[in-house]
């Protein structure tokens, strides 16, 4: 069996959760990988057959996404010609993590296309939603990278096909301990924004990681360096506390390191005040932008934050095997039903 991994590559948790699902897969079946998408930081340590631009989502320096450069970036012509250009026809199954271009390709070709991805398990509704009605960014869940069936990651068990994160053996494998720093990873905004706001909590070494500067340097009590996957992770193991963006991957690692988490969600990013909603009712204090008005709140929660419990399970084969058996399953009964349907003729004598 040859199955095509399709993956977004528009920020760095879907490549971190990656880094533990293709070698799950590799043990039952031949992989190949596919990326589309320009806002990654991270390499994954597979050969990646495909790279398409996609239809990626630029990150600004307020706090949401670049409208005018996420248009401008995204050519209609060039998306579509990828789509036709995508050889999802080459293969058995295609396993998708929130990927358009070969969702979009499955979609035009008849492919069996599978999501496997966090945006999966907010089509359920046990999930927790936000408190206001987005429909550009419903419309965007539902139809951004369309599949025949779904399998999502959430930060509890909501439903059926709702599995807890994956936590790749990187962070599994961190020494815990606290060195009395904070870590911060808010690709949204700014440094200046950044420095302007947590340099008012003068009494806390703050660790930023920016989307947005090539080198380290030092402003008071805050480091700024580049983002680097190994370097973030043993800051974030070594830290009394994470303050990040709502979005999945770095949340989930954050409380399965036993960190206190203080969450932002971006704007324009529906998905992110879904996450939102689901920390809220894990006990996780959410805040709604990165602002002067904000500070107490970041400083009640330095001064007096509690780390929440949570089990995440090492769980990946269990998960990849249980997708491939209902795709087999799926696939006999399909066979056995065509068979049923075939009309049988007597040879004339």
């Amino acid at each position: 069996m040859k199955i095509l991994y399709a993956i977004q590559g528009t920020g760095n948790g879907h490549l971190s959760r990656a880094k533990d699902v293709i070698p799950a897969f590799m043990k039952r079946v031949n992989v190949d990988v596919m990326i589309s998408g320009v806002q990654a930081d991270l390499e994954l340590p597979f050969p990646v057959k495909y790279r398409y631009k996609g239809l990626s989502f630029i990150f600004g320096k307020g706090g949401g996404v670049d409208l005018f450069e996420t248009f401008r970036q995204n050519r209609i012509r060039r998306v579509i010609r990828e789509i036709k250009e995508c050889p999802v026809e080459d293969y058995d199954l295609v396993i998708n993590d929130f990927e358009p271009i070969s969702a979009w390709a499955c979609r035009l070709k008849g492919v069996r296309c599978i999501s496997l991805s966090h945006q999966a398990a907010l089509r359920s509704k046990r999930v927790p939603r936000p408190g206001h009605v987005d429909w550009m960014g419903s419309f965007i869940l539902k139809n951004y990278a369309p599949c025949n069936d779904y399998f999502g990651f959430h930060f509890k068990k909501y439903d059926d096909r709702i599995f807890t994160p994956i936590i790749r053996q990187e962070i599994r494998d961190q020494d815990l301990n606290e060195l009395g720093h904070y870590t911060v990873y808010l690709p949204a905004y700014g440094d200046k924004k950044l420095i302007k706001v947590l340099s008012q909590i003068k009494e806390v070494n703050w660790q930023v990681f920016s989307k947005h500067s090539k080198e380290t340097y030092q402003k008071g009590n805050i480091s700024i360096q580049p983002i680097n996957g190994q370097k973030f992770s043993e800051s974030m193991a070594s830290s009394s506390g994470v303050l990040c963006g709502a979005g999945f991957e770095t949340p989930a690692e954050a409380l399965y390191l036993m960190k206190k988490l203080l969450v932002i969600p971006m704007k324009q990013q529906y998905e992110q005040h879904f996450n939102a909603e689901g920390l809220k009712d894990m006990g996780v204090p959410v805040i709604k932008k990165l602002g002067k008005r904000h500070i107490k709140e970041i400083k009640k929660w330095v001064d007096d934050g509690r780390v929440i419990r949570v089990h995440f399970p090492d769980q990946t084969q269990m998960i990849v095997d249980q997708l491939l058996h209902e795709y087999i399953t799926s696939v006999e009964q399909s066979v056995k039903k065509l068979q049923f349907s075939i009309p049988k003729f007597k040879i004339a004598q």
